[in-house]
């Protein structure tokens, strides 16, 4: 599917809000179903799911084409759809991010890589008081430094198969030092981290960047201007910092 499905980013209205541009669907070959193409304009997928929608929108959206519908709006459901709904269209029907014999490990880290990573960084990031900051940033860091010790051991975070928890990881740590090392305050650096980041021998961070098909996903200009232009709270001015600017084709420092 990497070469049938394309995916979109999120630009954003002022004042936060998501919205839609003009509807842009990428074709998913036989399939009903199709990725949103989202950025600014007043009528949203979700208005034209429902008329009288008055929820906030949110991405990723999984998006019927033939019903005009919202498939799916949940981000850990969308992964286990991608994984074996649409095999019969995929460049890969093979690859399977959720194997059976690995599923009781995969949830069980899921748990801490959701809680106190993924949702870690916008804990400490839109704390209002210093005890919940410190609270949140107490409990990433835990965290990544058991992250840290697990991927001393082997090469991926539940052995040396790449899953859904790697997946789910790479995620916010492609984004840690561009983003939420300034912007949530989370200044202890993925690159202080010689396992998590690249000085060893799998280089975690930039090896998942570099399995083909990854790096296309990835815009860090649109991540930085997103980030930064999205909380006016936070950076009320939108000033993008400048670097780090991270190689991560390269390997080593």
């Amino acid at each position: 599917m990497e070469d049938t499905k394309k995916p979109a980013a999120a630009a954003q209205a002022r004042g936060g809000r998501r919205l839609p541009k003009p509807i842009s669907f990428n074709r998913l070959k036989s399939s009903s179903v199709m990725v949103l193409r989202l950025s600014s304009q007043r009528v949203s997928c979700y208005e034209i799911a429902s008329p009288n929608y008055a929820g906030k929108p949110s991405v990723p959206v999984l998006w019927d084409k033939e019903l005009k519908t919202v498939v799916n709006n949940e981000s850990s459901e969308i992964i286990w759809m991608f994984n074996t709904e649409f095999n019969d269209i995929a460049a890969n029907p093979g690859l399977n991010l959720y194997p059976v014999q690995l599923r009781a490990s995969i949830d069980d880290i899921n748990e801490l890589i959701y809680d106190a990573i993924n949702n870690g960084v916008y804990k400490c990031g839109f704390a209002k008081k210093q005890g919940p900051y410190d609270e949140a940033v107490t409990r990433l860091y835990e965290a990544l430094d058991k992250c840290e010790e697990i991927l001393g051991k082997q090469r991926y975070i539940c052995g040396n198969q790449l899953t859904e928890a790697d997946i789910r990881l790479f995620v916010t740590l492609i984004r840690f030092d561009e983003v939420y090392a300034v912007h949530f305050k989370c200044n202890k650096l993925l690159r202080e981290y010689p396992n998590l980041f690249n000085y060893t021998l799998f280089n975690y961070t930039k090896d998942i960047y570099q399995i083909p098909g990854i790096s296309s996903t990835v815009s860090m200009e649109h991540i930085t201007k997103h980030y930064c232009g999205s909380h006016p709270f936070i950076s009320p001015y939108g000033i993008i910092p400048a670097g780090p600017n991270i190689d991560y084709n390269a390997h080593g420092l």
